[in-house]
């Protein structure tokens, strides 16, 4: 099986890299596709570039070049609600796009057209991950939640308040929904993992790029305790 792990940013990128055995870099449609293993699962990292636009075409470049079975989602974002801090992990039950708005024709904010309101994460790979984080040691805090995306590095408390509200959402970020919508349209398992890294004040931009290496590492060590205790 060939798993498909999709970062935005090379920092992202880089721990998870470290921990591949046996590395081919392949480019296609000028991104690298570093294809290895983890923990003797075949994987294909990539990173897509920042933004819905970048992580979308990157899913399905991923899905047809390369006939990935599911596709891991996984990076820093920002927590915008109070039971999460700077280093928690989250993982994703669903996901939605808090800035897709066609509200002026009867629907609700973040529906989209043959898709929903929502996107559900894969209940199987939901499930694996319940399982895991309850059967190893972490000495951070985890979450299964709610992740909200959109085109914007969200730094208003205002407005983290807003899409809190809205979608009670834990986290927001700029990719995971349109990656989450590409494969769901494309019929492959999807999740994601995310660390978080700042909280929305006005001054967070400085504190994620201060927490990027930290919430990089927590989310490549969840992955290789995935890939060692997964069994597909």
């Amino acid at each position: 099986m060939n798993i498909g792990i999709i970062v935005a940013m090379s920092e992202e990128k880089e721990p998870i890299k470290r921990m591949m055995k046996n590395k081919e870099v392949i480019e296609k449609f000028n991104l690298k596709f570093e294809k290895g293993n983890i923990e003797n699962k075949n994987c294909i990292l990539v990173e897509s570039g920042v933004g819905k636009v970048n992580a979308a075409r990157t899913t399905q470049i991923l899905i047809d070049e390369f006939g990935v079975e599911k596709i891991l989602n996984v990076g820093a974002a920002g927590a915008i609600t109070n039971s999460m801090n700077i280093g928690d992990i989250l993982i994703a039950k669903h996901v939605v796009q808090h800035d897709f708005d066609i509200t002026a024709f009867g629907h609700k904010k973040g529906y989209i057209s043959n898709v929903g309101e929502i996107i559900n994460c894969d209940k199987q790979l939901l499930d694996e991950f319940k399982v895991l984080l309850k059967d190893i040691k972490i000495e951070y805090n985890t979450k299964i939640g709610i992740v909200a995306s959109g085109d914007i590095f969200c730094t208003e408390e205002k407005m983290k308040n807003k899409i809190n509200a809205k979608f009670n959402a834990d986290v927001v970020d700029m990719e995971c929904a349109s990656i989450a919508q590409v494969a769901y349209l494309d019929d492959i398992p999807f999740i994601s993992i995310r660390c978080i890294s700042d909280i929305p004040n006005g001054e967070n931009a400085s504190t994620f790029d201060e927490n990027l290496e930290l919430a990089s590492n927590r989310c490549a060590e969840i992955i290789k305790k995935y890939c060692l205790n997964s069994k597909n």
